[in-house]
């Protein structure tokens, strides 16, 4: 087993109206390159990780362009491929304050949504890999997704490769006629490490615990009890008092010893999306340089730094998400 992380998911574009605006009252828009997996990535190769990215995009100039892109941040690019469709899209209008985020999506029909089978051979692409890390968005995207997604887990597992996954559940996708929560499960069961909470758990499995401490103990182990392979869960918690304000706390249940983090608060939000991939990011990078209970606080600092930022991706490097760790939050001026 080597020292690389590996990530499978789609390369997104995001358009958004500059300043907080609304699209009606705006004629530019800003444009944005993420993917939730491609999000992970380019955290942890901002910490100084080896990371490799599988995925496939358009073959033209934006596809050229995602692909330099992520190259800049030292991912390995070798296993994106290419072909005739259009790169994913989406478009968010930026809230504030007492007003929400809106996304709308264009990917049903992508590059990475017509992924195929021969476009990848996994033994190679997860040579050297110690994690592989997947999340629920790409099997609920398309079936040659799904798929291609099956076959990678499959190959990860018979190498004896770590396997994290966060399961996210989006009912806005899942529209070529399977059932999210059945494959869901079907896929985690590959899986090694859960990143996730009970809202995650309860899709899932079918069940209805509660959120407070005693449901999320009980909703771990009885994903633990369904799913043996899961040897560990790491929840992020966000508490949004509104769009601009919001807390984050981290929780784990690792071999029955449950810990949790101190809240960190985040006023004002700068940007909300890529944050739980922050969190993730920051728990992978954690899992290998720290023992559990200070991975957890590092990923819980990772994801409130990652409100201060625009765009997708968390630009921060290790020792940026330390310093918030250990308590430095008043923002003074490095000189």
């Amino acid at each position: 087993m080597g020292n690389t992380i590996v990530t499978f998911g789609e390369v997104i574009m995001r358009l958004s109206p500059p300043g907080n605006r609304v699209m009606k009252q705006s004629h530019e828009m800003e444009f944005f390159f993420g993917g939730t997996e491609l999000n992970v990535a380019s955290s942890l190769a901002t910490m100084g990780c080896n990371v490799r990215h599988i995925s496939s995009v358009s073959d033209d100039f934006v596809g050229e362009s995602a692909v330099s892109f992520i190259k800049s941040f030292g991912i390995d690019t070798r296993f994106i491929t290419k072909n005739e469709h259009p790169l994913g899209l989406y478009f968010l209008e930026a809230g504030s304050s007492v007003r929400a985020s809106r996304i709308a999506y264009n990917r049903l029909n992508g590059s990475f949504a017509n992924i195929q089978s021969d476009q990848i051979d996994w033994k190679k692409a997860l040579d050297g890999c110690k994690y592989f890390h997947w999340t629920g968005i790409s099997p609920g995207i398309s079936e040659a997704a799904y798929e291609r997604l099956k076959e990678g887990l499959k190959t990860a597992q018979e190498m004896g490769i770590h396997i994290t996954t966060d399961p996210s559940y989006r009912s806005n996708l899942w529209k070529y006629g399977k059932n999210g929560s059945d494959i869901l499960k079907e896929l985690v069961s590959y899986s090694t490490l859960f990143i996730g909470g009970v809202n995650e758990i309860n899709e899932i499995l079918g069940t209805q615990f509660s959120s407070d401490q005693q449901g999320f103990i009980e909703a771990c182990q009885e994903l633990k009890h369904q799913i043996p392979s899961i040897h560990k869960v790491f929840d992020k918690i966000r508490i949004g008092i509104n769009a601009s304000s919001q807390q984050t706390q981290g929780r784990a249940l690792v071999q029955d010893q449950y810990f949790e983090t101190e809240l960190l608060e985040v006023n004002p939000v700068i940007d909300r999306i890529g944050t739980g991939d922050a969190f993730a990011a920051g728990l992978i990078y954690g899992l290998m340089n720290f023992d559990d209970e200070k991975a957890l606080k590092f990923a819980n600092a990772a994801c409130a730094i990652k409100h201060t930022i625009p765009g997708d991706i968390n630009y921060c490097s290790a020792e940026d998400i330390l310093e918030v760790m250990n308590g430095s939050s008043g923002g003074r001026i490095k000189r």
